[in-house]
């Protein structure tokens, strides 16, 4: 019998340890097929963030290195511009990237550095008790917003790729989710797309995947999953926000 799906060789033979449902496997696994399939593992370098998102290093066979919470994008810009040579991407989320990250990921997207960000938005801070992130929905409630996110007090949540579709140095923007076999197959498509610029020296790259977050939601994965359909997609909208081969 013929083996038609495997693992991919940029991701390590280890066992998940993430919380049932959640969806950061399934990310993991669409970066890592758009590095097989450029075959550039060998000179990628992956940025870890503080969150659930740091882990990166467990599950990638990669060099990985770790940085200062937020400054992610900081140290990828180090890195590609003093080896200009690799591949260099980010694996954040939305409370490392979206708040104290909120400068650092601007000022490179404004600049265009050559990298690649990926950007898991599961509205809450997944690692650290469910608390309000910057994309908490409104109404939603989280260990910090136990009545719901008030818009009045609170703002409204950022919608990163329209922001960064804004920066003249932003060539690619989009968002994607995972809830589904039809969006995984477009989301695999966007993050080699945003993979494929760096690779073709295009520029700064960023693709938002929705997730979920059942443990944090107080929900069951199934549960989550439809959030994420009929709560989620609605308000952040999968769509490519900037592609500047098509400007």
């Amino acid at each position: 019998m013929n083996q038609v799906f495997s693992r991919p060789e940029s991701l390590k033979d280890v066992q998940t340890h993430f919380c049932p449902g959640c969806q950061h496997g399934t990310i993991h696994r669409l970066v890592a097929e758009a590095m097989d399939e450029f075959g550039i593992r060998d000179r990628t370098i992956g940025i870890a963030s503080v969150g659930c998102s740091v882990f990166l290093y467990s599950y990638f066979d990669i060099d990985v290195v770790e940085a200062p919470h937020g400054r992610a994008p900081a140290v990828a810009t180090g890195a590609k511009r003093a080896r200009p040579d690799k591949i260099v991407f980010t694996y954040q989320g939305d409370g490392d990237l979206a708040a104290i990250g909120t400068s650092e990921i601007i000022h490179a997207a404004n600049r265009g550095e050559a990298i690649t960000v990926i950007f898991v938005n599961n509205t809450t801070y997944g690692m650290t008790g469910g608390q309000m992130a910057p994309t908490t929905m409104p109404g939603q409630k989280t260990s910090t917003s136990p009545y719901g996110r008030d818009i009045k007090n609170d703002g409204a949540p950022f919608k990163m790729a329209e922001l960064l579709s804004n920066l003249d140095g932003v060539a690619f923007s989009a968002r994607v989710a995972v809830n589904s076999p039809k969006n995984v197959l477009q989301a695999r498509k966007m993050i080699k797309t945003a993979f494929q610029y760096q690779v073709e020296g295009k520029g700064f790259s960023f693709i938002e995947a929705l997730s979920t977050c059942p443990t944090n939601w107080g929900m069951n994965p199934l549960q989550a999953n439809q959030r994420l359909a009929d709560e989620m997609i609605p308000y952040f909208p999968l769509n490519v926000f900037k592609n500047s081969e098509n400007l």
